[in-house]
């Protein structure tokens, strides 16, 4: 089944994006690249999504912790009651269900995976909907799977229904759909989609929190090892050594959640990693964790998507003329710049653009099937028009399909 991209924005969501910049767009820049500023649009923010992990939320003895959910429910009430929306992604379901099933650690196989989650999830959103209530806040929980973000309908119901249920006063609760996702589907981890539901509710901030005080300059357990307070560019800590593994109820460790501020932070989004017990702190301002700027200006949800949302079908390996050219910006590939083409997939699939070296330089949506595409390659437009007729001269890839995966050397 070929996946369907999300449609550009509606003309609200636009609306939002162009306020946002425009607030931007004011601040000189000397001021923006502080950390005083950084920590002070966090405080500032109107609508902030917030990300708890397992590791977070969950005791020695692999039960759910209720006093560490607790700590985190009063935080976020006395923040609603100032006026901020907040939207929780929330991980836990799996380890919630791992102590009524008698589980003594967190399953491996997809199966007991998702009988966990089945019983877990419902005990986690009741525990939520427990504390909140103490504190007069309705929630909304909703499940969400890959399948959410890559068809359009799902993608807009999803986004029609966090908009109602904010305008409502509800606090949004979304967590992986596990009970039915499988390994080909899943998001990876709930770092990511707190990133991708950030840019999907137009978030002014994105808290996430963990069980390490942001990130440091080696991994936290080496003595000497430093807090780093502000990240301007994640270039800037190409050289930090991180962890790719989490904890032993997690599946997320600082790799998952570099990639999660790399995707936020991109789209917009200025993000907080911290301790969870550092949440009323980090959400105050204070020099909590580490504030990573916003690097990226706001985006449409469907260019995001074919970015980060979207699962590639195969790949086009391109000469380096159309490598470049592709980098520069301002090209769509044409049959003759692809050398040779991989994988199974529909016109309108996402696919990988290729460099010579084996570098991904771009993702893009492809306007051939994958059959179509061997009589193709190499060839000219004028020559397959000559041979095969109008249809079959057009762009590969339009320009207004493609993301490039980084920027063109000099």
């Amino acid at each position: 089944m070929t996946p369907l991209d999300p449609s550009d924005d509606s003309p609200q969501d636009v609306q939002r994006t162009q306020d946002l910049q425009r607030t931007q767009d004011v601040q000189p820049t000397e001021t923006v690249r502080t950390a005083q500023h950084a920590r002070s649009a966090i405080a500032g923010a109107r609508r902030v999504v917030v990300k708890i992990g397992s590791s977070s939320l969950t005791g020695p003895d692999g039960h759910l912790d209720v006093g560490a959910l607790r700590g985190v429910v009063e935080v976020l009430a006395a923040r609603q009651a100032e006026g901020t929306q907040i939207v929780l992604v929330t991980s836990g379901a799996i380890s919630a269900g791992i102590g009524p099933l008698g589980l003594g650690t967190r399953p491996r196989d997809l199966a007991t995976m998702q009988a966990a989650a089945s019983v877990g999830q419902g005990q986690l959103a009741g525990r939520y909907q427990e504390e909140f209530a103490a504190f007069g806040i309705q929630i909304g929980q909703i499940l969400l799977t890959a399948e959410d973000t890559v068809r359009r309908a799902r993608y807009r119901n999803a986004q029609r229904a966090l908009e109602r249920l904010l305008a409502l006063g509800v606090v949004p609760v979304i967590n992986e759909n596990d009970a039915v996702t499988t390994d080909e589907l899943k998001f990876g981890d709930n770092d990511r989609l707190a990133a991708l539901v950030s840019h999907l509710v137009r978030a002014d901030a994105l808290l996430l929190l963990t069980d390490v005080d942001g990130l440091h300059d080696a991994p936290p357990s080496r003595p000497g090892a430093r807090r780093i307070p502000l990240v301007d560019d994640l270039a800037e800590i190409a050289g930090v050594e991180v962890t790719a593994r989490g904890s032993s109820v997690g599946t997320g460790g600082m790799v998952t959640k570099l990639e999660s501020v790399r995707i936020a932070t991109g789209a917009g989004v200025p993000t907080v990693l911290t301790l969870a017990q550092n949440a009323a702190a980090a959400l105050a301002g204070d020099d909590v964790g580490t504030v990573f700027t916003a690097t990226g200006r706001r985006t449409s949800a469907r260019r995001l998507w074919i970015a980060h949302a979207a699962r590639t079908e195969g790949r086009l390996h391109l000469d380096d003329g159309a490598a470049r050219a592709v980098l520069g910006g301002r090209a769509s590939l044409l049959p003759a710049g692809i050398t040779k083409a991989e994988g199974q997939f529909d016109a309108g699939d996402p696919v990988e653009l290729v460099a010579p070296d084996g570098t991904v330089v771009a993702r893009g949506l492809v306007a051939f099937d994958s059959g179509d595409l061997p009589a193709l390659v190499g060839r000219s437009t004028y020559a397959l028009r000559e041979e095969l007729g109008e249809g079959y001269d057009r762009v590969v890839v339009h320009r207004d399909d493609l993301v490039l995966d980084r920027p063109m050397s000099s």
